[in-house]
């Protein structure tokens, strides 16, 4: 598939909002960690509010992927059976549950607990549907498993707690170890969950050839041509045009930056209480996620292309 920028931006910022959230509605469950309550309503209104712009972000970074955003309204009209559609309906719905959540924390209302936990089934019904978009459609077989669901939760939380870390450490610092501590966890298990899912995906076969497409079972059939003897939405849209051996770097590249490198930054952010080098551990791992997320998109192999192969 050819990933596009508008999606990539979407769930990456979507997944550090929904991470974030999750680590904010924990701590303020759990209690404690605040000196004075003000401390506890500038660390989970103010975390609460970035959670909220960075899901607006991603929001408005969708709208680029629409081919009339003036008909948006009408992305969630199928959602009895369109998990496209119940996206549309679940996101606005965690931006609402996190600045009702912001908002009543910033007035000190005594109810933000419930509403957290509000956030929080806004926050996982978000990850189901935004991951059944892809894990729903069979016939890539890339995506048609239960790692694609896994991956994104996964990233999601590892993001979202290194970035409720970075927010800690200027807010409410008792919170850093235990955050810090939980997003290693997540990178762990995310790690392993995309190692499973890389190796899954290369063992795969195609289960159609040129031989069974066209009922001729001959050793040595070639395309010379896909047809159209030009350029089409079908190949511009359904392939990355990218050589392997890119494909293959970008792989290593986000492996390298998401787990052993911004492990290693936090790690060393934390022994010496060096706040900076925790926002360039977080701008380290966002930029190895949106490398992934590329991936994601980019290793799909739509079925379309075993005819859209050469140009003539």
């Amino acid at each position: 598939m050819n990933p596009a920028w508008s999606v990539i931006f979407l769930t990456t910022l979507c997944g550090l909002a929904q991470g974030l959230m999750l680590a904010l509605v924990g701590a303020d469950l759990i209690g404690g960690g605040h000196v004075t309550r003000e401390s506890a309503r500038i660390f989970f209104s103010g975390g609460a509010w970035l959670a909220a712009a960075l899901a607006g972000l991603g929001l408005f970074a969708s709208f680029f992927h629409l081919g009339r955003p003036e008909r948006f309204w009408r992305s969630a009209a199928m959602w009895r059976t369109s998990w496209l559609s119940r996206e549309v309906i679940a996101l606005p719905a965690f931006l609402a549950c996190s600045i009702t959540y912001a908002w009543t924390h910033q007035t000190m209302q005594g109810y933000a607990p419930f509403i957290g936990i509000a956030a929080v089934i806004c926050t996982l019904v978000l990850w189901v549907c935004t991951a059944m978009i892809y894990a729903s459609l069979r016939f890539i077989r890339e995506w048609a498993s239960a790692y694609t669901l896994a991956n994104f939760v996964l990233l999601g939380c590892a993001s979202g707690f290194t970035l409720a870390t970075v927010w800690a450490a200027w807010a409410a610092p008792a919170w850093v170890t235990g955050y810090l501590n939980a997003a290693f966890l997540f990178l762990t298990v995310g790690l392993i969950v995309r190692l499973l899912m890389l190796r899954r995906n290369a063992g795969l076969k195609p289960v159609s050839t040129l031989q069974s497409a066209i009922g001729i079972n001959h050793p040595k059939i070639a395309q010379k041509s896909m047809g159209a003897m030009g350029g089409s939405f079908n190949t511009r849209e359904f392939f990355h045009h990218k050589s392997a051996r890119f494909i293959k770097n970008v792989k290593w590249l986000f492996l390298a930056l998401v787990f052993p490198v911004s492990v290693l930054l936090l790690g060393i952010a934390y022994a010496q209480t060096n706040g900076a080098l925790l926002v360039v551990a977080l701008l380290v791992q966002y930029a190895g996620l949106l490398a992934e997320r590329w991936f994601f998109f980019a290793q799909a192999n739509h079925p379309q292309n075993l005819y859209y192969q050469v140009v003539s």
